[in-house]
């Protein structure tokens, strides 16, 4: 009889996905409050979440949209004899995450948690990390910093925030000026996403320390809220908001531009001067770069949509007419997306051959398994960095793109 218990029990083990064979070797993710203890984060990458809801009925993990490395949920929570309700998720992507609880169906955030905009709200965020790299992280290195200023924007009538990266040696070379990098969030996100999801001064701090890339400026605005004095139409009840983002371009060309050439130690020229963005942003980036050549000489585009339809002659009102010209004019012409976003992969790298093909010098960039989130903008940003304002040596640009260690 023992034998054939022992038996059975080895069948059903046989049956239980590897993810929850696992023993409890988990750590509270580097994303929580401190002191938080959950979400925790296994070695293979499941993730326990946990919350005391005593007077609920029903309680669920949701994930922020269908691209997310959560994977697809949401998942129910199950709860203790003490109020606490917790569910364990099979591994998941690595890199930034947003989600929140569903609690008897009313949507609120972890409580154990920091909180990110997006999705047009605060959301819970978790970071999963990817032992395979480290070119996102706080390394042993010479450190920049992420300023907050106010301006006033005369295109909207209103006060607005900005945030601005500024290189490691920014305050000890008091002589010294730098070239700036113009970087958009996507869509329901904000100014302070590109910093606190994307981790970009640790991205260009280990750069720079690497001699990967210029030291540099990087103005991070927020591209959804420029809306023009009067304001949009209310949506009919039901309807999505709208973006209220029509006057941003005319917020970069005349107020943020002059702004950030007046206050800071830029040269102010389009040579030293970038553009580019993430999904929204990405559309942003092309339309104000292609629109304001006189303003920028390098645009990047990341997880856009591409130029639909291109044609040598009459996209973007012509500008790539003469192929050369325009390749003495843009030198870095960027364009990238994460494998696992198959549309845009898609269209995208159509528009980038076509590009290619009318002579123009486009560069396409994939981001190995990753789809429409934050880990794939990370990595475009440590391709895109390296390629701005000169040429360092190739090794270091290969080596601090891909992040890998060791």
């Amino acid at each position: 009889m023992r034998a054939v218990l022992v038996s059975l029990a080895l069948a059903l083990a046989a049956c239980i996905p590897v993810w929850a064979q696992t023993a409890d070797d988990s750590r509270p993710a580097t994303s929580n409050l401190p002191g938080a203890e959950y979400p925790r984060i296994h070695s293979d990458l499941r993730v326990t979440f946990r919350v005391h809801a005593p007077g609920a009925r029903k309680v669920q993990v949701v994930p922020g949209g269908n691209d997310n490395g959560l994977g697809k949920g949401p998942f129910d929570m199950t709860r203790d004899e003490k109020g606490f309700w917790a569910v364990t998720i099979p591994p998941a992507v690595p890199g930034f995450h947003y989600y929140w609880l569903s609690v008897d169906g009313f949507p609120c955030n972890d409580p154990s948690t920091f909180t990110y905009f997006g999705w047009n709200k605060e959301s819970s965020g978790i970071e999963v990390p990817d032992r395979t790299l480290d070119f996102y992280d706080a390394r042993d290195v010479p450190h920049g910093d992420v300023r907050s200023r106010w301006y006033y924007s005369k295109t909207t009538a209103a006060w607005r925030r900005v945030y601005v990266y500024t290189p490691p040696d920014y305050d000890r070379k008091r002589k010294a000026r730098y070239p700036v990098l113009y970087l958009q969030h996507g869509s329901g996100e904000s100014e302070r996403s590109w910093s606190a999801q994307g981790r970009v001064n640790f991205i260009l701090d280990n750069l720079i320390a690497a001699r990967g890339a210029q030291p540099m400026i990087i103005v991070m605005e927020n591209g959804m809220v420029a809306a023009r004095p009067g304001g949009s139409a209310s949506p009919p009840p039901g309807a999505a908001p709208p973006r209220r983002n029509e006057a941003f371009p005319d917020v970069v060309i005349n107020d943020l531009i002059p702004m950030i050439d007046a206050n800071y130690r830029t040269i102010p020229d389009r040579t030293h001067r970038a553009i580019a963005g993430l999904s929204m942003g990405a559309g942003q980036a092309l339309q104000i770069g292609l629109s304001n050549l006189d303003h920028f000489a390098h645009i990047g585009s990341f997880s856009g949509g591409g130029i639909r339809n291109f044609d040598l002659q009459t996209s973007y009102g012509g500008v790539f007419r003469d192929a050369a010209s325009f390749n003495r004019r843009v030198p870095v012409f960027w364009f990238g997306a994460g494998t696992a976003e198959a549309a845009r992969m898609t269209s995208v790298k159509a528009a980038v051959e076509a590009m290619t093909r009318a002579g123009i010098n486009a560069v396409w960039f994939e981001a190995p398994g990753t789809s429409h989130e934050w880990e794939t903008w990370r990595k475009c940003l440590a391709d895109f960095a390296p390629r701005l304002f000169g040429k360092p040596s190739r090794a270091s640009r290969r080596r601090t793109a891909t992040g890998s260690k060791g």
